[in-house]
């Protein structure tokens, strides 16, 4: 299957950010990349995008995105880019005849289940699919006064457009479209001098052929001016945390992460280059870790770490940068770092704190529950997301190292890897006892 990306118009209330709407940036990437990598998410690998304001800066872009992104794309020019959307459809008429296909807008952001629920519809020779948003009275992410509006009956559209009285539903930007739909524009032409896009779907909504699709609670935004940008932003930001994310890093780190990932984001940063900063920082405290004075710094510098090792994944997601190199380079480096920092704190405790056998049993037992509890992690979360438990209990990474950061600021070191023994063998035995209970998930 293709997909067809609008990318025409210029987008004259959102020009303070960029000269060409689809080439301006939300966090990091072009929005019409975003959609495409929502696209390609859902298995999509061919795209048609019909381009026209600004068109060659924005071919250029596209052939670039394509190659970093190995998309194959088709690039096709609307010299009457400045009349309705209906016209940049048919332009894509020849390069789709035949076969049914999505159809995005380049400005509209969406959940990436939606363009999945697409996807997998099922439809009949001459329908269209409208993924429609039936929270007309609980959606403030929307525009209602530019909104287009849709009246859907049992599935049905009935009627669709800007203006129109009587509604229940949002129009999401998003279609899957057989060639009918081409018919249908030429048809609204016409007959009604109508060369938009609801033009077309109110000819076959007539004919009974224009299906809604209801997105439920799935998140949709058009980035049509500097104020749904924003919601667009910070929305974005918002979802970066993870099921597995620990009360600290929940309530602690994200919140901090967070505001790094809105600045490195629009620079030239990777993930696994965040990924080894994370691990120097971690490095670095443990080596202040051996010094008598340098505790509480060294704690500061652990929580830091702790900061940090968020933001690699952060940057990944929101980039779409996520490989299996990375999230494999991030273990092994966040195993490293956990026994330099617990091995120099053990040092430290025996050195200065409390020099007996018992600190160095301590120190390793400390060790053994936490590198154990990292190994166990991946299952465990695994299990919870056969299980479907969007909420589980986890202590994890994240809370380990506030507890070093605590307990260095407090000058406790070796009271600090007792809690940390007792406390990651007991997380240890609690997760080998859930997992013998679901093995039958694994």
């Amino acid at each position: 299957m293709k997909a067809l990306i609008i990318a025409a118009g210029m987008g004259r209330r959102i020009r303070n950010l960029g000269d060409s709407k689809p080439l301006v940036e939300l966090l990091g990437l072009p929005l019409i990349e975003r959609v495409i990598m929502n696209a390609r998410r859902a298995g999509i690998t061919e795209f048609v995008i019909v381009v026209g304001y600004n068109g060659e800066k924005v071919k250029e872009k596209l052939n670039e995105i394509a190659k970093r992104r190995g998309v194959k794309l088709t690039i096709i020019n609307n010299p009457d880019w400045q009349k309705e959307n209906g016209l940049s459809v048919l332009k894509a008429r020849e390069a789709l005849e035949g076969e049914k296909f999505l159809l995005l807008m380049s400005d509209h952001i969406h959940d990436p289940e939606i363009i999945q629920s697409l996807v997998n519809a099922s439809i009949n020779d001459g329908e269209v699919i409208l993924a429609v948003d039936g929270k007309v009275d609980r959606n403030h992410l929307v525009d209602h006064d530019d909104v287009t509006r849709v009246l859907v009956k049992d599935g049905h559209i009935q009627d669709i457009g800007k203006n129109i009285k009587r509604f229940n539903a949002f129009d999401t930007g998003a279609f899957l479209c057989t060639p009918a739909i081409f018919d249908a524009i030429e048809e609204s032409i016409k007959v009604n001098k109508d060369s938009t896009l609801s033009g077309g779907i109110r000819i076959l909504a007539k004919r009974n052929r224009a299906l809604a699709l209801d997105i439920g609670d799935a998140f949709w935004i058009d980035v049509d001016d500097e104020v749904a940008y924003k919601k667009a932003e910070n929305y974005l930001l918002g979802k970066l945390n993870k099921n597995s994310d620990g009360p600290v890093a929940k309530y602690l780190n994200r919140p901090i992460s967070r505001l790094i990932t809105r600045y490195l984001v629009k620079l030239p940063v990777t993930p696994n280059q965040v990924t080894i900063f994370s691990f120097l920082v971690a490095v670095f405290a443990g080596i202040l870790f051996l010094f008598k004075d340098m505790l509480a710094l060294a704690g500061i510098l652990t929580q830091f770490s702790s900061v940090l090792d968020g933001v690699d994944g952060e940057i990944a997601r929101i980039k779409y940068m996520e490989t299996k190199f990375g999230k494999w380079l991030d273990s092994v480096l966040d195993r490293y770092a956990d026994g330099i920092i617990i091995g120099t704190l053990t040092w430290n405790a025996y050195h200065f704190r409390y020099p007996s056998y018992l600190t160095l049993v301590a120190g390793w037992f400390s060790i053994l529950g936490s590198l154990i509890n990292s190994y166990i992690a991946m299952k465990y979360d695994e299990l919870m997301g056969k299980l479907r438990r969007k909420k589980y209990f986890r202590i994890g990474r994240d809370l380990r190292l506030f507890f070093i950061f605590v307990g260095s600021l407090a000058g406790l070191p070796f009271e600090t890897l007792i809690l940390l023994g007792l406390l990651m063998n007991f997380e240890n035995l609690r997760r080998i006892l859930i997992l013998r209970k679901y093995e039958n998930y694994l």
